[in-house]
């Protein structure tokens, strides 16, 4: 007996000390594999993807920088960059944490489990903003309570964060919410905009909000209601939130959509002035899940998802259009304008010239399909 609980022990120890030994390597692995610290004054750009990495990407040589292994699972790996520039803000595992990310280490220094009890599963599609100082981050959270035999969906809500709260954020004050929200930013007056059936503006720190762009709601004559996909909250040079619309007009004395014209549009909103602005930029030709105005020429919009397109807003014309090797979702331009950033589906990043539209690279990440990562385009 003695023998054999020396010969476990033995085997125990071995077992423990290439266990230890197994998990330093893979530690230094992934140590080493999470690149250098970020270079002031720099250009990069963030995304996400499977199997569950955020990756930054070097926009001077249009090639990867570095990658960070995420905590949990993946999904849908939105992403918000904090005013700084220091931190990103992932949305993961399942729709149902948030990450505060240091891009310099990869060290995650804040982490949000939105479910407020072990029975509630709560989930945040898409909409999570930061303020514009960095200091709070803000997440409308539509939970459910996990009962045994039957689920019960509870009022949406509004979840206030501090961002130094560390890997263990609970919520400093919550308000009730307007259902539907799937995308928000934050404005220079510290309004929260949220885009759900309507455009709201939420003063947070009483809860109180309004609309402040009407899209279901809109009273615009001759138009039918308008078609939005909010999804992609694109952190923009020109401090824009912008959102896509398809709408059709009818003919002057007619509602015969057979006759009417078929439009696209978007929604805009200038964070630093609260500038509201809803407007018609060419017919519908093909869908397009995101659009983004030039940093170099307002009067320039973009739109891609089977095909990158450019149009004159104010001429509503189709200028120049690029065949795609495949679905791309998202949309993102240079700081000045020069090029524009593909993201989303696959695991390419595809690159254009902003004026010519011709392709200028491809960047492959590791690992697999982006899914819905928000691109997010910055500078250090």
């Amino acid at each position: 007996m003695n023998k054999k609980n020396t010969l476990r022990r033995s085997m125990a120890a071995m077992l423990a000390t290439v266990t230890l030994g197994a998990t330093a390597l893979i530690s230094s692995t992934v140590m080493a594999a999470q690149g250098p610290a970020l270079k002031s004054g720099d250009e990069y750009m963030i995304v996400a993807n499977y199997p569950n990495q955020m990756h930054v990407l070097d926009l001077k040589s249009d090639s990867i920088y570095k990658t960070c292994d995420m905590p949990d699972r993946f999904g849908p790996g939105a992403l918000q960059v904090s005013p700084d520039k220091k931190t990103a803000y992932i949305l993961n595992n399942g729709y149902e944490d948030i990450y505060g990310v240091d891009m310099d280490t990869c060290e995650v220094t804040f982490h949000a489990r939105m479910a407020a009890s072990k029975k509630e599963r709560t989930k945040t599609i898409y909409a999570f903003a930061l303020s514009y100082d960095g200091k709070e981050l803000y997440a409308v959270q539509n939970p459910t309570l996990m009962e045994r035999d039957h689920y019960r969906v509870q009022p949406t809500r509004l979840a206030v964060y501090s961002t130094d709260a560390g890997v263990n954020a609970k919520p400093i004050r919550t308000f009730p919410s307007p259902r539907l929200v799937t995308a928000m930013q934050v404005g220079k007056d510290g309004g929260l905009y949220m885009a759900g059936a309507d455009i709201y503006k939420m003063d947070v720190k009483t809860g109180e909000y309004e609309v402040s762009v009407p899209s279901r709601n809109w009273k615009r004559e001759r138009y039918v209601q308008p078609d939005v996909l909010n999804v992609w909250a694109v952190q923009t040079p020109t401090q824009d939130f912008t959102i896509l619309y398809t709408t059709a007009r009818f003919q002057e004395g007619s509602e015969d959509l057979n006759t009417a014209d078929w439009l696209y549009g978007y929604f805009n909103i200038n964070l630093e002035t609260g500038e509201t602005e809803t407007k018609d930029f060419g017919p519908i030709t093909e869908i397009y899940f995101t659009g983004t105005r030039s940093p170099k020429d307002s009067n320039i919009m973009y739109g891609v998802l089977n095909r990158l397109a450019k149009y004159d807003i104010e001429k509503q014309t189709l200028l120049k259009a690029a065949e795609l090797d495949h679905s791309y979702y998202c949309i993102t331009v240079s700081n000045d304008g020069s090029k524009l950033y593909l993201a989303g589906t696959h695991n390419h990043v595809a690159v254009f010239d902003a004026d010519t539209l011709e392709r200028l690279n491809t960047i492959t990440l590791p690992g697999g399909d982006m899914s819905t990562t928000t691109a997010q385009v910055f500078i250090r």
